[in-house]
């Protein structure tokens, strides 16, 4: 199958070749993204083999992204595939978050069932089979938690050397502790995240290290098959709209292509609508949106979020986002503190765990609804990208009383859980529980 780079400037679109180690046009200083313009797939054999694979032990068939390889075809042979049996999550009906945002039903997929707890895991195996294929030994990543995490890994089990860098003292423990212990050499940077992805690709031909942020394309191409699991669990059966967070925007990207893909292949019936949120202190993208584009792109330089996974001030792949948006006539919005904070413990409330960046989903659903823009009775999917386990720290503080906004505001827990402490008395802890019950 033949496979391109192309530049994704609709005024330039340059071809490189796909082993070509680039990361951006050289002409115009655009975006790449990974084209197959001999591609042609039959719909009802596709679904047909694809369910059939679910049952089948090797495990380039077990896993949840190369499954579905005939609509990522951009390798020769499979041999440099490393799989850790990444994808494979659950959609799951959340019926107390859909009563919260105002709908008659909502379902999460949910992305921290993945090896490494993100939806990034989805992304890194075919960045790493990549990597592999052009012969580097070292691969690198700006990260704040999750992206260096699901990079390791992969870099570990591909027996590659990871590097990872990270702003300092802005990282969830959670997250650094994975990174940590699949072998990363970690380097926290005195700079904020959009800083270091600055200078970590001006570097990365020097030191011969292959780059695997999103601005990599085939981190992309990975991140479809997130979409393309979730029609394929529906039966094929779009929904009206897909919520999912906004931070450095690859997601949305790869949500709008995937989309635009198995629409042309016959696949889909409908186009289901993007709808993008961000946290209030970093939402450049947002405003972008919201100002229909007047005036560029301007990043936000100092964002600020509790959400560590999306504070992003200057995402890399906005182009790309803001296309897939318009081409989806999907939405952008932007949501407080508060309401991630209250959104993901109404999550938790469903039996359902995520991490604060995810919450932001609910809550940008829950604005959008009580807007009008999202109708009750439409079908929503929304996404939850990664794992509760990833900031424990953020819902010990919530429930408890104490957390507090980066301008340091107090959020108040509207669903709060507090833990009582309570002596060795069988009595007291009779009339405790006695009394909750009663209430």
């Amino acid at each position: 199958m033949t496979a391109e780079l192309v530049c994704f400037e609709r005024a330039c679109r340059r071809r490189f070749p796909i082993t070509e180690v680039i990361y951006e046009c050289p002409s115009c200083g655009g975006l790449l993204e990974v084209e197959y313009p001999e591609l042609h797939l039959d719909a009802g054999r596709l679904k047909r083999l694809w369910r059939e694979r679910r049952t089948e032990n090797a495990p380039i068939d077990r896993s949840g992204v190369w499954r579905y390889r005939e609509l990522i075809p951009f390798l020769e042979d499979y041999g440099s595939v490393v799989t850790l049996g990444e994808g494979n999550t659950p959609l799951l009906d959340a019926p107390k978050a859909a009563e919260y945002a105002g709908l008659e039903r909502l379902t999460f997929k949910h992305q921290g069932f993945n090896p490494t707890g993100s939806f990034k895991d989805n992304g890194m195996t075919c960045g790493v089979a990549q990597a592999l294929r052009l012969g580097m030994r070292r691969v690198a990543c700006v990260s704040t938690g999750n992206t260096s995490a699901s990079m390791t890994a992969y870099a570990a089990a591909a027996g590659l050397e990871p590097i990872i860098f990270i702003p300092h003292g802005n990282i969830s423990f959670g997250k650094l502790a994975q990174a940590l212990e699949y072998g990363a050499r970690t380097l926290q940077v005195e700079a904020n995240f959009d800083e270091i992805l600055a200078l970590v690709r001006s570097l990365a031909g020097e030191l011969g290290i292959y780059l695997l942020n999103s601005v990599n394309p085939f981190r992309i191409e990975g991140q479809k098959s997130i979409v393309i699991e979730m029609m394929d669990q529906r039966d094929w059966r779009a929904p009206d709209w897909i919520a999912l967070p906004g931070g450095n925007l690859g997601n949305t990207a790869a949500f709008g292509k995937a989309l635009r893909e198995l629409s042309e292949h016959g696949f889909l019936e409908k186009m289901p609508r993007l709808a993008v949120i961000q946290a209030e202190g970093a939402a450049p993208f947002y405003e972008y949106m919201r100002e229909e584009g007047r005036g560029g792109f301007r990043p936000v330089a100092h964002p600020e979020t509790l959400a560590t996974a999306i504070r992003i001030g200057d995402p890399v792949s906005w182009p790309k986002a803001a296309f897939e948006v318009r081409s989806s006539r999907g939405v952008v919005e932007k949501v407080s503190e508060q309401e991630i904070a209250d959104a993901k413990a109404v999550i938790g409330r469903c039996g359902i765990g995520c991490e604060p960046a995810s919450a932001a989903t609910l809550a940008g659903i829950r604005k959008l609804r009580q807007a009008g823009v999202i109708a009750p009775d439409e079908d929503v999917v929304g996404v939850l990208t990664g794992h509760l386990l990833k900031d424990p720290d953020y819902v010990y503080r919530y429930h408890t009383g104490q957390l507090v906004t980066p301008a340091g505001v107090p959020v108040r827990g509207a669903f709060e859980n507090r833990p009582v402490v309570v002596a060795k008395d069988p009595r007291r802890i009779a009339e405790i529980l006695l009394a909750e019950t009663l209430s």
